[in-house]
């Protein structure tokens, strides 16, 4: 490595760390913000007492780990294949990051042509089961889809399930979309989706904390879920059971002061308990990408207003509704007595009466009024029936 203070010696440093620290160490992240990162180089590389925070076995593995982390040849490996190390304070890195405090990645490992800071400041998380459902499968690919069309970058895990669906969805729709893996990002987790991260590289962007190589193990699914949360604006949540790792990312996105949404599923569905137990709490339910724009958009940026179909007695004149709802439902009934429901004069009913006969809602039997058989359709899809 070169001279202290060296921008390349800094690079390096970080880089070496990875190869030693695991990610969302906050002792470690406390030690690089104390100590700097080449005089903890150094604490790791030479002689010594361990530092605060750990045991003389913790302090010994990670000095075992040291003696074999080689960053030059990490930062050649990665440049072969197409990645490049991104890190605080230079003009890719996201500063969302640094909310995680001592937690925050040391840097981030990134394959895919786009500025990561650039995507990261209109991005939603979109996670949840790997072993979803159809209905969560559908959900995630609608919600991605619809995001990636009103410009938002979609981020996700790269896992089966739920997170391949949110990728595809996005892509499907021509937009962008961000793996977040737990592992290095030249060797694509899980080995099925191999064809899946290679197209979100060229599309998109493939970043993780750990070095080119490295394995993932559930702690790393685990403390990967931080940075997903961290990164974005919000996290949706398509399906969860109540262990699901998708609640991880949703908690920290809380934690974070990022909205937090779910999707809600059958109330019989344990594919789904973990999304509710969230509705019952602070998330926010949403069913569509306006639902979930709206939230975490601009200022305006608000979803259509929902109502149902609009029916044809809808269009009828304020005066005449009314009348019409007098009208009972079997039999006939007087102009006097359809007048008292509503009520009116008689001269008036009789009036809307003829109106709404000359439209083909009711006719006249001698004295009488009934509904014809098309309003009595109309008016009852109209009402709710238990």
């Amino acid at each position: 490595m070169t001279g202290a203070g060296d921008p390349d010696d800094e690079l390096l440093g970080r880089i070496f760390l990875t190869r030693v620290l695991e990610p969302g160490d906050e002792v470690a992240g406390r030690w690089v913000r104390e100590l700097g990162v080449g005089e903890l180089v150094r604490r790791l590389r030479g002689e010594g007492a361990p530092l605060a925070g750990v045991s003389e076995k913790r302090w010994a593995g990670l000095r075992a780990r040291a003696r074999r982390a080689e960053p030059e040849r990490d930062l050649e490996a990665a440049g072969a294949a197409g990645v490049r190390f991104v890190r605080p304070g230079t003009a890719e890195w996201p500063g969302q990051l640094d909310d995680l405090g001592d937690g925050r990645p040391l840097g981030l490992w990134v394959r895919g042509p786009a500025g990561l800071r650039m995507w990261a400041l209109r991005s939603v998380a979109v996670v949840g089961a790997r072993a979803c459902t159809e209905y969560g499968a559908h959900m995630a690919v609608t919600l991605a889809a619809g995001l990636a069309e009103r410009g938002w970058v979609v981020v996700s895990g790269g896992a089966y399930g739920v997170d391949g669906a949110a990728h595809r969805g996005a892509l499907g729709a021509g937009g962008a979309t961000v793996a977040v893996l737990a592992c290095g990002v030249d060797r694509p987790y899980p080995r099925g989706h191999t064809r899946l991260i290679g197209r979100i590289a060229e599309q998109g962007l493939v970043v993780g904390e750990l070095p080119p190589g490295d394995h993932p193990t559930p702690s790393r699914f685990i403390v990967r879920n931080r940075v997903i949360a961290a990164l974005t604006r919000g996290t949706v949540v398509v399906e969860a059971a109540l262990r699901s790792g998708s609640l991880v990312t949703a908690r920290a996105a809380q934690r974070l002061g990022r909205h937090t949404m779910g999707v809600p599923g059958p109330a019989t569905s344990a594919q789904s308990a973990g999304v509710h137990e969230l509705l019952r709490g602070e998330a926010t339910l949403v069913t569509d990408a306006a639902e979930v724009v709206e939230l975490v958009g601009d200022m305006g940026e608000l979803a259509p207003a929902r109502r149902g179909p609009v029916l044809p007695r809808d269009l009828l004149p304020p005066g005449v509704r009314p009348v019409l709802a007098a009208v009972p439902g079997h039999g006939e009934a007087t102009a006097a007595e359809i007048a008292r429901g509503v009520p009116t004069t008689e001269d008036d009913a009789i009036a809307r009466l003829y109106e709404l006969r000359a439209l083909g809602y009711v006719e006249r039997h001698g004295d009488g009024w009934k509904l014809t058989r098309q309003a009595m359709i109309s008016v009852r899809g109209g009402r709710d029936v238990c």
